[in-house]
Formats: C-alpha cells, sequence, structure tokens
C-alpha cells in the first residue's frame, strides 16, 4: 500500500470541484487527499464567470475579498468591457446579464427590483472570476486547510470492497481509501471505473474557445454574429474568439487545438478570409455533448460536477452546477464519514442535485435549438429574440443565468425552505453568513429570550447559533451548502427540533445512533 493512502475520503480531480468539495470535507473533520493526473494546473480558457450560487459559496467561506479582488482584476484586464459594467461604481451595484444563444441580455430591461434579485447582493461584485484564477484561489484555499494536492497521479483501477475502495495508479502504487469521490470531468476515469452508466444526446456541434493575435480584427464584429454554418463571438476583450460550428470536420477530442483548426473554423463560419497569427492562451474545444450519469453514487464511489454530467459550456453553467454538486456533497460525506449521520444521507445528494443537473442540460440543448443555421432554427431565434426584448422575458433568462432563481425541493411550508440563504443583515452590521466560515449548521434566533438557540444546544458542535433583535424571519436553520432547512417567522419554533434531528442527526449529547 501507498503511505498516502488510508483517508476518510479521496477525490478525484482538482479542478474547482473537487478542490471545493475537498475544502467541504476538511471543514467537516474528515482526512482527505486529492488527486489529478495533470503535474501542473490547466490554464485553458473555460468558464469566464461564476454565478450567484458559486459566489455565495465562497463568500460563506470568507473567500468574498479574494473573489472581489480577481473580479476587479478580471475587469481591468478586459478594458473597454469594464467600462460598461461600471467599474467604478461599488461592486454591490454592478449589474451582470449572460447571453441565451448568442443573444446579450439587455441589463436595462432587467426587474432588478425582483425579490430574487435584491435577496442576494452582497455577493455581487464577486462574479467576474474566470475558472483559472477559482482554482487558483481554491488551491490555496484547500492547502491551508492542511489537504495534500498530489499531482501527477492517474487513476487507473479500483475496487470497491463495500468497507472502503482499493485505488491503483498509472505508476502500479495501490491505496486504500473509506470513499472515492470522481470530480475528474466529462471523461472521468472513475466514473468509467465504477460501471457508471452515463445516457444522453450525441453532439451536433464543435465548439472553440481562444485569446489570438488576429492580423486583420477589423473584419470581425465584437458581438454574436449568425450565418447558415454557425455563430462566432468576437470579444469583449481584444482577441478573445468563441466559436460554434455545425457539421464541422470530426478532430481527435485529446489532441491539442492548433492555430490552424481554430482559424480554419472561423474563416468557414463567418465567410471571412481573416488570418490569426498566434495564440495567447490555451484554446479549448468543446461540443454539444449533454449526458448525465444514471447515479452519482454507486456503493462507496459517488461523483460529482462534469463527472456526472455534461452539456455546451454556455454561460458556464458547467462550472457552478458542478461547485453546487460540491458543496452538496461534501457536509452530507463529511456528516457519515464523521459518523453522526448514516449513509441514506449520501441518497438525498441524488435526489437533490440530479433535478437541477437535468434543468442545466435542457437549458443548453434549448440554445443549440436555437443556434442551428437553418431555417426553422432562425425564425425559432427571431421569435425568442422578441421575447427576450422585453421587461418579463429578460428577467426571466437572467434569473436562471444567475442562478438566484434555483431551489431544492424540501419538505416545509415556508417560502425560505429550499431556496440558497438570502443577504440576511444582522444589528451588528454583519450578516448571518459571515458566521459560517468555518462550515457546520447555522442558526439565527430572534427571539426575544433565545429561545431557538436554547433548543439548538443540544447540537453543539454542528450548529452554530447567532442571535439577533427581533425581526422577520424570526429563526432560520441554513444548511452548510447554503439552503434553508428550517425557517419561521413566528418565535412558537414549530417543526425547529424537528428540522434539527432531520438534518443534524441526534443531539450531540444522545448516546442512541443517528437515524
Amino acid at each position: 500500500m501507498s503511505n498516502y493512502g488510508d483517508q476518510d475520503v479521496t477525490v478525484v480531480g482538482a479542478g474547482p470541484v473537487g478542490l471545493a468539495l475537498a475544502a467541504e470535507l476538511a471543514l467537516a473533520g474528515a482526512t482527505v487527499q486529492v488527486l489529478e493526473r495533470e503535474t501542473e494546473p490547466s490554464e485553458a480558457m473555460k468558464a469566464q464567470s461564476i454565478n450567484v450560487p458559486t459566489a455565495e459559496a465562497l463568500d460563506r467561506r470568507g473567500l468574498l475579498p479574494a473573489a472581489e479582488q480577481v473580479h476587479r482584476a478580471t475587469l481591468e484586464r478586459i478594458g473597454p468591457f469594464a467600462r460598461t459594467q461600471r467599474a467604478d461604481c461599488p461592486v454591490s451595484e454592478q449589474r451582470f446579464t449572460g447571453h441565451f444563444a448568442g443573444m446579450i441580455l439587455d441589463a436595462d430591461l432587467v426587474d432588478w427590483s425582483d425579490p430574487d434579485f435584491t435577496a442576494h447582493t452582497a455577493a455581487a461584485g464577486a462574479r467576474m472570476v474566470p475558472q483559472p484564477e477559482l482554482v487558483a484561489l481554491l488551491t490555496d484555499y484547500v492547502t491551508g486547510l492542511g489537504v495534500p494536492i498530489r499531482r501527477g497521479v492517474e487513476v487507473t483501477t479500483l475496487e470497491d470492497t463495500g468497507d472502503g475502495v482499493l485505488v491503483g495508479t498509472a505508476s502500479g502504487q495501490t491505496m486504500r481509501t473509506e470513499w472515492l469521490v470522481g470530480c475528474d470531468g466529462g471523461h472521468s476515469a472513475v466514473r468509467r471505473l465504477a460501471g457508471i452508466e452515463f445516457p444522453g444526446t450525441e453532439p451536433e456541434f464543435v465548439g472553440y474557445q481562444a485569446v489570438a493575435d488576429i492580423a486583420d480584427p477589423e473584419q470581425l464584429v465584437n458581438a454574436w454574429v449568425y450565418s447558415t454554418k454557425g455563430v462566432y463571438r468576437y470579444g469583449p476583450q481584444p482577441g478573445r474568439i468563441a466559436i460554434v460550428e455545425f457539421r464541422a470536420p470530426r478532430a481527435d477530442r485529446s489532441a491539442p487545438v492548433t492555430l490552424d483548426e481554430v482559424q480554419s473554423s472561423l474563416r468557414r463560419v463567418s465567410g471571412l478570409d481573416v488570418t490569426l497569427t498566434g495564440l495567447r492562451a490555451t484554446p479549448t474545444r468543446w461540443s454539444d455533448n449533454a449526458r448525465q450519469a444514471a447515479s452519482y453514487r454507486s456503493g462507496r464511489v459517488l461523483l460529482a460536477g462534469d463527472a456526472a454530467h455534461v452539456h455546451p459550456p454556455f454561460g458556464g453553467q458547467g462550472l457552478n452546477l458542478g461547485v453546487g454538486d460540491a458543496m452538496n456533497l461534501g457536509w452530507k460525506l463529511g456528516a457519515v464519514v464523521a459518523g453522526w449521520a448514516p449513509e441514506g444521507l449520501l441518497d438525498t445528494y441524488d435526489v437533490e442535485r440530479r433535478p437541477l443537473g437535468a434543468w442545466v442540460l435542457d437549458w443548453t440543448r434549448a440554445q443549440v435549438g436555437v443556434l442551428r443555421g437553418d431555417a426553422k432554427s432562425a425564425a425559432l431565434r427571431a421569435i425568442v429574440a422578441d421575447l427576450l426584448s422585453t421587461r418579463d422575458g429578460t428577467t426571466y433568462a437572467v434569473k436562471q443565468i444567475s442562478g438566484v432563481a434555483q431551489r431544492i425541493e424540501l419538505p416545509g411550508d415556508h417560502p425560505l425552505v429550499g431556496e440558497f440563504v438570502p443577504d440576511l443583515w444582522l444589528t451588528d452590521g454583519s450578516r448571518l453568513v459571515d458566521h459560517g466560515h468555518r462550515g457546520g449548521f447555522l442558526l439565527l434566533d430572534r427571539t426575544p429570550d433565545g429561545a431557538f438557540a436554547h433548543l439548538a444546544a443540544a447540537w453543539s458542535g454542528r450548529v452554530t447559533s447567532v442571535t439577533d433583535d427581533n425581526a422577520t424571519p424570526v429563526g432560520v436553520l441554513v444548511r452548510p451548502d447554503g439552503v434553508v432547512a428550517w425557517a419561521s417567522d413566528t418565535a412558537d419554533g414549530a417543526g425547529l427540533e424537528a428540522a434539527l434531528r432531520q438534518w443534524t442527526g441526534a443531539p450531540s449529547s444522545a448516546t442512541e445512533p443517528v437515524g
């Protein structure tokens, strides 16, 4: 056996999903290691920003200032685009919308007074965080928690023994881990070795993203431009090119993207004889392959991120969906490892995250249908464009893209239950989430006599109670992933003990088994 085995959890993949998961596990008290096949972090162009739930996940762990710093640096780097986003105004007032199938959503048409927006503004200045910078931020955070990241380790075999997983590597090493989580991307070795099916729809196009030196950039338009063969976008920062080409020549997925490949695709889609003279960043190749794992768990092997679902990367949805997976799974697996929750808690991971994954797949499939170059898709695109030129249509689309409309179906009558916790400001000037940087559950108690906190004291070590002056809501119980598990507008506390037992196990002082 290798001397770096025998961990509670081994995470395969040191991308943002694997790193976020490792951090949550470490905060829950599990011993964890991260294995990564690549020897260095990828600099390839991928997601250019994060959505609200991801920004708020960073905020809950005290990483908001670091993310805001990256956000500001990104706006400076992309130049003219930064000025359109009002880089000189407070970060909380900046507006980011995105696009649907290349149709840019007008920020002036959005109803920013919608309650879903106004409830989530504190992390607004941490949205422009590109994936490489996010990985760097999370790497520093994870290593600071004492989690080893072992690079150049490729997983080639696994065996679920029922009480653990034996993992073999390309170098011939074998290690044992209690649990194994595949966060190793769309071509996940963990998923394949675990025998988990990956059904879905086949790809219809090939896409590219690159930053290039261009001999004649004046030929290109700083917008999404459609043609019968696909669509391209030049900008917003100088040299950035995004291309979607239908019926493109097949390319070896494992082969590096070449300058000629990007230039040829751009010429075919745009119909322009544009010349690229160099690539300034590692380009990426992608498709509209859309699949979802038949199960997110097989015994002691679990999947998160692209290992569990793949789809076109419109709007960086894959990154955000994956980080959400990590936040949901992290505390649950940590609870099972700690022994205060039964393995059955892990079943709620698939139940809660699968619907969100399925929705993202369909959201991106719909954009593929609008993007096609045939006459029917062009007609559909015109109708969608009309809808997106209205206040209601734009507001709806931006709510979906930003993630503020996300919720988990949980039992409970209060409208906050199942929502991601809003910006709950306290009378001392802090927010509720400021008290949860070390993980665990948060209980907001605004009763006159501290009754909720008194009840939750039996769960000390798992629940942090925060008392405040009387206001509405009077009480809120927030899970470590930011989801509201219970809330009340009155001081009677009905349902609080049941929610505590359901989600945080038996009281800490109890000797009976959880379940």
